[in-house]
């Protein structure tokens, strides 16, 4: 009797675990305007991987893949951009928390991934467009486990599509100056991104999406990314909803000027003259890379400032083609005016006790720490901080709260409120993860696994905890219907109002979620931001 019941439980487990993963040849086949593909069904959603979106040439503007007849196997991530420098070394406690997934690298990386809860069914699902993190410079659609769309796809019945696209001096060298077949080279990155969503647009209908129901997404570099998309004349109608999580940053674009400058100094130190400039697209990546760093230094000791968009170097510019706008002007903003916008950040970002090994500092220390920084600003500072998050009992929270990604979101958010089109949601994500004591608080990427209801894959940022799979189901199901109607309201949040510059509704993720108007006012406003 007892061997019979083992035999059944160990034939219901084996046919669980059949059910939840399905493979094979005829498995998962749907077509693209390239040719098919075939993927795996996974917890009953449909999964593609390293489905190649465009190829390119070293600086050239990407163009549509080469079809292919067989049916194309895509069951694994595709390449990443090469990186400027490659990791070989990490910090232990925060890899911990990250748990990276860095992937092989090639040139040819121009691929998307796509998960859905059906194909072929005749459905027209809401499809969230993943665009990765890592400013301008580094980063993967599968760089982090909280990128993975099958948790998402099922819980909202949506398409999850994310990609790799170029980065670095390959995306954004621009060598305009040097022929037509450069024209586009300064901004090929965000083009990169283009012909992604070009692809989805006539594509996404074979994997159960809508293409006239496509959401923008992306975190830190990914949010800067989606605020360039919304500054770019040639790819609208190609989304209609946009979400920007900590990528509002302040600094302006580089001008066609400074581009090229810095162009023309990679060819000094490589010793390449401007009539033998496709060499450039035959030398080894590194050589390139290592000479466009050595390249912005001459640049930024020329004229005695830096001449990047962010610390990494290279990220999009004013070229007067594809990007004719400042992301903050008020041709960008009326660009995009009818596209609803989520907006927000976390609370403590990359917060300074995480950095200095202050993370159990005492009160003396941290007043000391911040006394440093603010001079005779420092009482005010304090009570701003104190009245912004008047319920904080750690020590280090004050020194601990956002003052670099917060302040453009807000401004991002009041500027494009004013033009009375489409919503604004703004939300701030104050949840404090346990992990290692409660050391990492808030920090950057921490609502990443929130949004995509990832939970269970990102135990080590999370904890895994009860109140953590709660707070999910609450921003995952924001997220999904903001992709859905452009409101994210659902019953499980309290009222979540429209921002405007006078009201400020903010929502606090947290265990308790809470409505606020902007609590730290009078913080940026004592720092100037």
């Amino acid at each position: 009797m007892k061997k019979t019941i083992c035999l059944l439980a160990i034939l219901c487990t084996f046919q669980l675990v059949q059910a939840q993963l399905q493979t094979g040849e005829d498995v998962a086949v749907t077509n693209t305007d390239a040719g098919k593909v075939r993927g795996y069904i996974h917890n009953a959603v449909y999964t593609y991987k390293g489905i190649p979106y465009a190829e390119a040439k070293r600086f050239e503007a990407a163009k549509k893949p080469k079809p292919w007849t067989a049916i194309r196997s895509s069951l694994t991530y595709g390449p990443v951009a090469p990186l400027p420098t490659p990791t070989t070394t990490v910090q232990d406690e925060s890899e911990f928390l990250f748990h990276h997934d860095w992937g092989y690298t090639n040139e040819d990386c121009l691929r998307a991934n796509v998960w859905t809860p059906g194909i072929n069914d005749g459905k027209k699902r809401p499809v969230l467009f993943w665009i990765h993190g890592g400013g301008f410079t580094a980063g993967s659609s599968q760089e982090l486990p909280s990128y993975d769309g099958e948790n998402l796809a099922k819980r909202g019945d949506v398409v999850v599509v994310s990609i790799n696209h170029r980065l670095n001096v390959l995306g954004f060298l621009d060598l305009s100056a040097y022929g037509e077949k450069y024209k586009h080279s300064a901004n090929n990155s965000i083009l990169d991104i283009k012909m992604a969503l070009e692809w989805v647009k006539a594509n996404i209908a074979n994997f159960g999406g809508d293409p006239d129901n496509v959401t923008i997404f992306g975190q830190s570099g990914g949010g800067a990314k989606v605020n360039t998309l919304m500054a770019m004349p040639s790819v609208k109608g190609l989304f209609h909803k946009a979400i920007n999580e900590s990528g509002s940053f302040r600094s302006t674009l580089k001008e066609k000027a400074s581009t090229q400058e810095v162009a023309a100094e990679v060819l000094n130190v490589l010793n390449i003259p401007a009539s033998n400039v496709d060499s450039l697209q035959k030398i080894p990546f590194q050589v390139l890379s290592d000479a466009s760093a050595k390249a912005f230094k001459i640049v930024n000791d020329r004229k005695g400032k830096p001449a990047d968009l962010l610390s990494g170097g290279f990220g999009p510019s004013v070229d007067g083609i594809d990007l004719p706008y400042q992301l903050f002007s008020k041709e960008a903003f009326e660009l995009s005016k009818d596209v609803p916008l989520l907006i927000g950040t976390v609370k403590n970002e990359f917060a300074p006790s995480m950095f200095m090994n202050m993370s159990k500092a005492t009160k003396e220390q941290v007043v000391g720490f911040i006394k440093s920084q603010q001079k005779d600003k420092t009482n005010a500072y304090i009570a701003a901080v104190q009245k912004a998050y008047p319920n904080d009992t750690k020590p280090t929270d004050l020194m601990d709260v956002d003052v670099i990604f917060r302040p453009g979101a807000i401004r991002q958010a009041k500027e494009k409120a004013a033009l009375n089109a489409a919503p604004v949601y703004m939300y701030l994500f104050t949840w404090q993860s346990p992990v290692m004591d409660g050391k990492f608080k808030a920090v950057h990427c921490m609502e990443i696994p929130f949004a995509f209801f990832n939970i269970d894959k990102c135990v080590e940022m999370t904890g895994g905890t009860k109140e953590a799979y709660e707070l999910s189901k609450k921003v995952s199901d924001a997220w999904i219907n903001f992709a859905r109607s452009g409101n994210p309201n659902h019953k499980g949040l309290p009222i979540w109002p429209k921002f405007d510059a006078s009201k400020t509704a903010t929502m606090h993720f947290d265990n308790k979620c809470e409505v606020l108007p902007q609590m730290d006012k009078e913080l940026y406003d004592l720092l100037g931001l």
